[in-house]
């Protein structure tokens, strides 16, 4: 679970900012908030809105960022490559810097990060005990020695392997490799991220990803069922959504490749029909490719990060989609959403304390901020009238 993050000399964001999903006990109960197992009260749901080139997707990306870093920097990472992060390209600073406060199963973690393409500069983990934060490891380089200082309290990682660290790969991540218990426990965490967002913005989808969006569910009856159930019910003309083996001959090898791919069954009265997914609406595609990140989050707990949301969809699809985080019952785990649109209508089926803006100032820095936070917003607002107004900010200088 996402209490908060905060990050600085990132893409657009020169300054630190904070993006927070905790909720004071003046938010009213409802099913937008829950309590997590640690007694924090946390939001399931952030919209994120502003004008186009304000900084709506690198508000999202260090999500993504730091969930590939943590857990899976040693595995994907070539020892070669640089650390793919960007600073604000009007920075003086070579650093950029993350911190990411979370919990799983109740343990309340803090994790700090200073990195450049080069190297970490600074890691650490800790985690809460009482008030305070207690470290459980700090990584810092050091340029005299041209070496790592790694300090442990209770990580249970070799000092004789963690000496041999990347400086393009995490500490958790390296540790996993050896079962560390604590650092598989995190990897296992990070990886209930889903998001199509990448280090160029949002991940466009491909004809490719409709294949794999079938294998998935053709691996997973129960999700396979609730994505069609799902399907069927957003008023989309479809009865069912089936998976079905294709075979074709490459040209080349000669092989046959076995390969899934959607149909959709449309009924009429007692008339039946199956068409590809390739010739359905591009919002039903989207909607099915969505679910295939939303659907495993439900499942077990996570968090989804999507740019775009309203891609190809009607608003009220978009309603739609998230009433299965808001439902207690489709979503028992208190799954997180955090996702940018452009469809204002989102608005109407929030509190303040969900939505985040986004703006560029003249000087090119952006900047971010929760609607809850402002002064003056009552909670009978009708937030979308006042955001089309201007009141708020965060709306395109046309």
């Amino acid at each position: 679970m996402i209490h908060k993050y905060r990050f600085k000399n990132f893409f657009s964001f020169a300054e630190e900012t904070e993006v927070s999903f905790v909720l004071n006990r003046q938010v009213p109960a409802s099913d937008l908030v829950f309590e997590s197992p640690g007694g924090a009260r946390l939001s399931k749901i952030l919209a994120v809105i502003g004008a186009n080139g304000s900084g709506k997707t690198n508000v999202l990306k260090p999500l993504p960022f730091l969930g590939w870093f943590i857990a899976h920097s040693f595995t994907t990472g070539k020892p070669e490559k640089e650390n793919p992060v960007k600073r604000h390209f009007f920075s003086d600073m070579e650093d950029s810097e993350f911190e990411i406060e979370f919990e799983v199963n109740g343990r309340h973690y803090r994790y700090s990060l200073v990195i450049n393409p080069q190297r970490v500069m600074h890691e650490s983990l800790h985690i809460k005990t009482s008030k305070f934060f207690s470290f459980i490891f700090r990584r810092d380089w050091s340029e005299a020695d041209t070496a790592y200082n790694i300090r442990q309290q209770n990580f249970g990682f070799a000092v004789s392997e963690a000496e041999k660290v990347r400086p393009n790969a995490s500490l958790v991540a390296t540790a996993a490799q050896y079962n560390v218990p604590s650092a598989l426990e995190l990897v296992n965490y990070f990886t209930t991220f889903y998001t199509n967002v990448g280090h160029g913005g949002r991940v466009h989808f491909e004809p490719r990803e409709m294949h794999l969006t079938a294998e998935y569910f053709h691996g997973r009856p129960a999700l396979r069922s609730q994505m069609s159930d799902i399907l069927s019910s957003l008023d989309l003309g479809l009865a069912e959504v089936i998976i079905e083996t294709n075979y074709h001959v490459d040209k080349e090898t000669g092989y046959t490749i076995k390969t899934k791919y959607p149909f959709c069954i449309h009924r009429y009265g007692k008339q039946e029909q199956t068409l590809s997914m390739g010739f359905e609406s591009s919002g039903t595609q989207a909607t099915f490719l969505l679910l295939k990140m939303i659907l495993p989050a439900l499942e077990h707990g996570g968090l989804v990060i999507i740019d775009e949301m309203e891609a190809d969809l009607h608003p009220d699809m978009i309603t739609s989609l998230l009433e299965l985080f808001i439902d207690p019952e489709r979503n028992p785990h208190n799954a997180q959403i955090i996702f940018t649109c452009h469809a204002h209508e989102v608005l109407n089926d929030l509190q303040k304390d969900q939505v985040l803006l986004t703006e560029k100032n003249p000087e090119g820095f952006s900047e971010a901020w929760r609607l809850g936070d402002m002064k003056g917003i009552r909670r009978d607002d009708n937030l979308y009238a006042k955001y089309r107004a201007g009141a708020y900010g965060a709306v395109p200088n046309l």
